[in-house]
């Protein structure tokens, strides 16, 4: 559909400025959303650039399954993991994420405080807590205050400092005095996630009594990279600025987060088992100089993680990355100048996007465009991202662009508007509003032909209209007629159907067409329950007007069919057909044989089983098919224990009924009926059982029964 007009390219370069300014007003604000949108774009990212290999510098020991099958379940005795620090002593670093915060006995504790001195080259973990109430063991705080960040810098005046603003806790656990008095150092390792659960960052600075500390994965970079790695932390007046480990400084948020670039899921690292450690089935000599971070990996103690590449990443392969990534220099950068780029594609591409769109001829040709942006912008960053480890921002340059081409369309819709009431004009008369406004808004549905798509059908029809008919005067018959299609008809739109035709007294009503509802078989049901409640109410009002009782069957299907439009060139409607439809239509006509009011397929029931209750009724054959259908009869609204009471009792007679035990079927299908004396499909059970009692079953029978009509 053609939209140029002259001037347009004016007009939309402002259009692409305007939503450059808005924007930039949300890159300001940094609004919850776009925050949370930003963070499942770099989730995407990493697993699109798919794994890569860590330095081999770094090792993990796990407390794997196999290691808890041979030794014992965790925690270990201290004498068992004391022989898994001796093992260890080859590594030039041992970093343990694990606390001994409570003695076991005196042999134990000595045995493994004996192993922690020897090997001299453990890192024991402590934790902090916020929800402490209780002082630490003084010789636990002297623990801690080995390993304190004591040497920071400012960046710009030091007047304007502001302090530690990063994670401040009021309590910790910490190693037991004779465990952690042979340790070379200490770190924490809290790990913090993000608001929606992931774990995108790992604080590598914590407070607490004023002092700062640092986290286990650098507390064992200190150590494993030996003379000159003095840790450094650099704040500002904006708050913590980065930290370094020696000559490698290392980008932080102002809370001390360092942005973690994962290297793949877990076991991305080479990691042996604790076991095999401690049996010596792995060598001393790959362990040998290695940075070697100890933690437990087995799943069922839940020591695990949830990350952008894995749901169930274990806590101690986060220490290792963030080790990993400092040893390579491995940091995903987001400074001023990425920033900048930031700042530049919100501003040009909106407004690049509109003069080349105002060029366009047709609808096609603008979104093809838009498009074309689109893909180059995420291919664009992210290449940055997994070239460079660079993090832009998508998600405020894609809003920008989708801002701007929303505005070219809706302008140029107010541009077509007069071209939509002369279809409104047209078509009103002919199909339902829903239908026009999927034709107001795409032309080309206009073609006759259709579509295939699964769709719930609804039949509805008056149970004995000729002998009504012939009771009541025409004018009677057609006043009767209105009050009762017109609040049925409603019943369907307020549910979201289409009202496909009306068939003499009958109603035919399709959901999920021409507009999409998941919940299309719920629709259809809730429907139907309203219809008979409605009815109910009518002939109320009718009995006073001494019209004759009206009751009505249902019948509903599920399965696919072909919609759409369909008729002449002169004339068409939008309707449904195909096999689904005219078994729904069979459905309806079941009522009639099994006194019932609403009769759904297997194939409906299956959707909506736990939204409402039913009672199976039949496997039948119906006329026109040659598999048996599975019959379930619509009761009640979810909830509704005299229902449910029935649907019990009627359950029970009938597996009686199909395993041939005719007798006792039809003396337990008349106890339903003296409970429920109007309960039709009960009394047409009973009939059969008193039938197939008198005579031997039929070779091959297997409870199906064949419909014969209609």
């Amino acid at each position: 559909m053609a939209f140029k007009r002259p001037g347009d390219k004016t007009f939309f370069a402002l259009i692409g400025v305007g939503a450059a300014l808005i924007t930039l007003f949300a890159f300001w604000h940094r609004p919850w959303l776009f925050t949370v949108l930003d963070l499942k774009v770099q989730d995407a990212f990493f697993v699109m650039r798919g794994n890569s290999s860590p330095p081999s510098d770094v090792v993990i020991v796990a407390v794997d399954e196999k290691s808890i099958n041979h030794i014992g379940r965790w925690p270990w005795s201290r004498e068992s993991t004391a022989l898994l620090v001796k093992a260890l002593k080859p590594a030039r670093v041992a970093a343990y994420d694990i606390v001994f915060a409570e003695p076991q006995n005196v042999v134990a504790d000595k045995a493994l405080a004996a192993a922690v001195k020897d090997a001299d080259n453990v890192v024991l973990g402590f934790f902090f807590r916020d929800d402490s109430t209780e002082a630490a063991d003084p010789a636990v705080e002297a623990q801690l205050k080995r390993s304190a960040i004591t040497r920071t810098s400012y960046v710009g005046d030091a007047a304007e400092e502001q302090g530690f603003t990063g994670l401040d806790f009021s309590g910790v656990d910490g190693n037991i005095p004779v465990i952690g008095l042979g340790a070379k150092a200490f770190g924490s390792f809290n790990i913090i996630p993000q608001d929606d659960g992931i774990y995108r960052a790992a604080n590598l600075v914590f407070k607490y009594n004023d002092a700062v500390y640092p986290s286990l994965s650098l507390e064992a970079l200190k150590l494993y990279l030996g003379k000159g790695a003095d840790l450094t932390l650099h704040t500002a007046s904006y708050g913590i600025d980065g930290l370094s480990v020696g000559p490698v400084r290392i980008p932080l948020d102002e809370e001390g987060a360092y942005q973690v670039n994962y290297y793949g899921p877990a076991l991305s690292f080479t990691t042996y088992s604790a076991s095999d450690v401690i049996s010596g089935k792995v060598k001393a000599a790959s362990l040998e100089d290695k940075l070697v971070f100890v933690g437990v990996t087995e799943k069922g103690i839940y020591d695990i993680r949830p990350t952008p590449l894995d749901t169930l990443l274990p806590g101690v392969e986060i220490h290792a990355t963030v080790a990993a990534n400092v040893i390579e220099k491995r940091f995903l950068v987001r400074d001023s100048r990425v920033i900048i780029l930031d700042l530049a594609l919100v501003l040009l591409l909106p407004v690049l996007l509109a003069l080349i769109v105002s060029a366009a001829l047709t609808t096609y040709i603008s979104l093809a465009v838009f498009a074309g942006f689109f893909a180059a912008l995420i291919v664009g960053e992210f290449y940055l991202f997994s070239s460079f480890n660079l993090k832009p921002s998508l998600i405020y340059p894609a809003f920008s662009l989708s801002t701007a081409y929303l505005f070219i369309e809706a302008y140029r819709n107010v541009v077509v508007e007069k071209k939509g009431r002369f279809l409104k004009r047209a078509f009103t008369q002919y199909v339902s509003e829903q239908v026009l406004s999927e034709i107001i808004k795409n032309p080309d549905r206009l073609n006759l032909g259709g579509e295939k798509r699964t769709v719930t059908v609804l039949f509805s029809d008056i149970r004995g209209f000729t002998t009504i008919s012939e009771r009541l005067t025409p004018e009677k018959l057609v006043t009767l007629l209105n009050e009762y299609l017109n609040p049925m008809t409603m019943i369907v739109l307020e549910e979201h159907g289409l009202l496909d035709k009306y068939i003499g007294d009958a109603i035919m009503a399709i959901f999920n067409a021409p507009i999409a509802f998941d919940d299309h078989p719920r629709r259809a049901c809730s429907s139907a329950l309203r219809m008979l409640s409605t009815l109910k109410a009518l002939n109320a009002g009718w009995a006073l007007k001494g019209y004759p009782h009206v009751d009505i069957g249902i019948g509903i299907n599920t399965g696919e069919a072909v919609v759409g439009n369909m008729g002449s060139v002169l004339r068409f409607d939008y309707t449904g057909i195909g096999d689904n439809v005219n078994l729904a239509s069979r459905l309806e006509g079941l009522n009639k044989l099994y006194g019932s009011h609403i009769i759904v397929s297997q194939f409906t029931y299956d959707s909506v089983k736990d939204d409402f209750v039913f009672r199976e009724l039949d496997l039948v054959k119906v006329k026109g098919k040659d598999r048996p259908v599975g019959l379930y009869e619509l009761l009640a609204a979810k909830g509704d224990q005299e229902s449910l009471r029935l649907g019990e009792e009627f359950s029970k007679a009938l597996a009686m009924f199909r395993a041939g035990r005719f007798d006792e079927a039809k003396a337990a299908f008349e106890r339903v009926i003296e409970r429920y004396p109007n309960d039709g499909p009960s009394k047409l059970y009973v009939a059969r059982a008193s039938e197939y009692a008198l005579a031997p079953l039929p070779d091959g029978w297997d409870g199906v029964y064949v419909a014969k009509s209609k």
